[in-house]
């Protein structure tokens, strides 16, 4: 499993929080306000959503308390969380086995995009090439 459960569960929340007050400090109010505003009016996050998540990033050093207005500012590790790729904010693989299991999932992507004759396989078609040698050379290793 990649991430706990209450990470997995509240993953879109932590990432748009973190996303909002690395803009501004902001009260929660303020960010459910503006998470409400984010998504037309379709959607506002519960207090019971919103605080227990400031606190668990609080807990985890991404956001901090300001003493005088309450509001919730972004730490330095806040900033690098927010600010990484996107596709490694759900936590990525953490053992080689599930490394080895992403790998074959975007091989099969490849085998597919061969399959079908796209165009973008063909125009990346030595960079593959030479991921598969550096691929069959660490198997060479073991």
């Amino acid at each position: 499993m990649w991430l706990d459960w209450s990470k997995r569960q509240h993953r879109g929340l932590r990432t748009w929080i973190l996303i909002i007050v690395r803009n501004e400090p902001k009260n929660g109010v303020e960010i459910m306000n503006e998470m409400e505003a984010g998504s037309r009016g379709w959607w506002r996050p519960s207090p019971g959503s919103v605080y227990p998540m400031l606190q668990r990033l609080s807990e985890e050093g991404l956001v901090k308390k300001r003493e005088g207005d309450g509001r919730y500012e972004i730490t330095p590790q806040g900033r690098e969380e927010a600010e990484w790729p996107s596709r490694m904010r759900h936590g990525g693989p953490t053992t080689v086995e599930g490394v080895i299991d992403e790998l074959s999932s975007y091989v099969s992507y490849l085998e597919d995009l061969s399959n079908s004759k796209d165009p973008k396989l063909t125009e990346n078609a030595e960079h593959v090439r030479e991921l598969a040698r550096r691929m069959t050379e660490l198997g060479k290793s073991s």
